[in-house]
């Protein structure tokens, strides 16, 4: 079910605005580990326990290179190895109790930057983008369908 707007190239003037809020928001973002291994971790919180090979697939890296950065985020202690009661050749891919804090602070880091922002626009911008959460939402959803599926 594909909606176009009514108004010519309105979805790539909001593609575009998103888009550079995005970069701007990954450049700010604390520098204390690559965006792969936050993103990682953010999967893992979303998503539970993972294998390595789903990790890298759905981070878009080479499984070699998701073993180096689990091995790295391991000695960290952020995440760790279990075994599958289901399968028991599986090794699981589980964020700690610190990895899963890191997370919670590094979005919480994110939210606050924006929340800043926002309070630099006015009440009638303010209005707009409350009127826009219900899609913007949405957006999100369907950028998370859209990944898990191509990973599948």
């Amino acid at each position: 079910m594909n909606r176009q707007s009514n108004a010519p190239g309105a979805s790539a003037d909001i593609g575009a605005a998103l888009y550079g809020l995005a970069t701007r928001a990954a450049r700010r973002l604390p520098r204390d580990m690559s965006l792969t291994s936050a993103a990682t971790l953010a999967t893992l919180d979303r998503t539970g326990p993972r294998r390595i090979t789903d990790l890298a697939a759905v981070e878009g890296v080479t499984q070699p290179t998701m073993t180096t950065l689990v091995r790295v985020m391991e000695e960290s202690g952020l995440v760790e190895r279990r075994g599958d009661a289901s399968d028991r050749r599986v090794t699981l891919v589980c964020l700690t109790e610190a990895g899963a804090s890191y997370v919670r602070t590094r979005r919480q880091a994110g939210v606050h930057a924006f929340e800043r922002l926002i309070s630099e626009l006015t009440g009638d911008e303010v209005e707009a983008l409350v009127a826009a959460l219900p899609a913007l939402k949405h957006l999100a959803e369907l950028e998370n369908q859209d990944r898990e599926g191509a990973n599948q």
